[in-house]
């Protein structure tokens, strides 16, 4: 496997910034509350002073690109996005290396999938140019608020939403693009532990032809519901299966999967179009390869993954996303079967490959791929 297109960097990224006019608040946050918030981070409570936004109309395309005060958004209570749901998002991170510098990891693969995401949610597309020159204004003016603390990051949310005030099914002519940062810490602040997963078998987060390989907020909605259940039965999260025949892995309600046998292959759901094409799942094909694993994309069945777990073939299973990294899965259940993976720790290969990604992201070791892009 080799880096994709989708990697390749835009222009010169002084020039991106310069393209953003900077109005800074007017009510920063005093030292001493900023210093106390980003001693103890919590994942998405806390947000930086101010926020980046572009806007864009029919007849203008993007236009006003700038970092303002963060604060309340002023809507219309016909906006359309309140009403038929057009809007996309993404996430990422800035980590904070050893000797102070600013860096973010593969930024034109998540503009490349914010790009993708409009299309499909019929909204207009955000040049790599504009979504990486945007991330890096906000983050150089809100530097201070990038923690230093081991495994600290500062977690960048860019997202579009459709800002034209009407009632009627259309795509709407006036757009809004932003940026909000939110400093957090460790996803496990005691450690890495194994999650249970409840394999939801009445409920379905995509269908052939919708939204599943778009990041939009109506998948997570679809999944809140099954994510109930699956606490009701004792577990974290909810694993989906295909929906025309209920019978495939396809990904938990914000992670993709992944499943190692005892021959030492990486298996992952094959991306069908229902399936987020996760920046971290990707990363993580290449790493595995990287180290001579054979890495397998197909459909994976339900009853082969419940089979192997009681036969030993199945050894680990994890989740990655850009929140956690990488999740290691303790135990498996659903209606008819409850297995625990492994001895129930954390597989070997799974906290290699995740030692060795939050590695490259920190700058601890060779960025051998060139996925890393310093913002500041």
């Amino acid at each position: 496997m080799t880096t994709t297109s989708h990697d390749i960097l835009p222009a010169e990224l002084e020039d991106l910034v310069k393209l953003f006019d900077v109005t800074p608040t007017d009510s920063p946050t005093p030292d001493d509350e900023r210093e106390a918030a980003l001693a103890a981070p919590r994942f998405g409570t806390v947000f930086t002073d101010h926020m980046a936004r572009i806007t864009w109309r029919k007849d203008t395309g993007w236009i006003d690109r700038r970092i303002e005060k963060y604060g309340p958004l002023l809507l219309d209570p016909a906006t359309a996005v309140l009403h038929y749901a057009q809007e996309i998002f993404e996430g990422m991170k800035a980590y904070k290396h050893a000797d102070g510098s600013v860096w973010t990891f593969r930024p034109a693969a998540n503009a490349a999938r914010f790009a993708r995401s409009a299309h499909r949610l019929a909204l207009p597309p955000l040049s790599v140019d504009d979504f990486v020159g945007s991330i890096a204004a906000l983050v150089r003016t809100d530097l201070p608020w990038v923690p230093g603390g081991e495994d600290s990051s500062l977690y960048l949310r860019p997202f579009m939403f459709a800002s034209e005030a009407f009632l009627g099914v259309r795509p709407a002519t006036e757009v809004e693009y932003l940026c909000i940062a939110s400093p957090v810490g460790p996803y496990f602040a005691g450690g890495v532990k194994p999650v249970s997963i409840w394999v939801s078998q009445d409920y379905h987060r995509a269908g052939p032809g919708g939204t599943g390989d778009a990041k939009c907020g109506g998948n997570y909605a679809a999944s809140l519901l099954p994510q109930t259940e699956a606490q009701e039965n004792g577990c974290d999260q909810v694993c989906f299966l295909d929906s025309a025949t209920n019978s495939f892995l396809e990904e938990l309600g914000g992670m993709n999967v992944f499943v190692v046998t005892d021959d030492g292959a990486v298996h992952t759901p094959e991306l069908t179009g229902s399936i987020l094409e996760g920046v971290t799942r990707s990363s993580i094909l290449q790493l595995a390869a990287d180290h001579g694993r054979e890495v397998v994309e197909r459909r994976i069945p339900l009853a082969e993954v419940v089979d192997g777990l009681a036969s030993g073939k199945v050894r680990e299973i994890f989740a990655c996303g850009t929140a956690a990294v990488v999740t290691p899965i303790g135990r498996l259940a659903g209606g008819t079967f409850d297995h625990t993976v492994g001895d129930g720790e954390p597989g070997e290969l799974t906290m290699a490959i995740r030692t060795e990604l939050t590695d490259i992201q920190y700058g601890r070791v060779e960025d051998r791929h060139g996925w890393l892009r310093r913002l500041a």
